[in-house]
């Protein structure tokens, strides 16, 4: 089985992607998955996408959850995957 790939759309001074950054450092002590962070602002693409919306967690390309991030939402997926 693959290991999943978590990615994370940031954006510099935003408090619930710092927020979301360490649920993922917790969860990446407990398992084991790639991690990719991307800051939408280097994509024009990524944030007229993802403006909005940050922090934004992918899972496997499909989009987990975004805005509020929970600890146990994004382990469930990981798990899933």
């Amino acid at each position: 089985m693959e290991m999943p790939i978590l990615t994370l759309y940031t954006r510099t001074c935003c408090p619930l992607c710092e927020q979301a950054e360490k649920i993922i450092a917790q969860l990446k002590e407990e398992m084991d998955f790639s991690y990719v962070a991307n800051e939408i602002d280097q994509s024009d693409e990524w944030t007229e996408k993802y403006g909005l919306m940050i922090p934004v967690i992918e899972i496997n390309q499909m989009l987990v959850q975004y805005g509020q991030i929970d600890y146990f939402t994004i382990k469930e997926a990981l798990e899933a995957n």
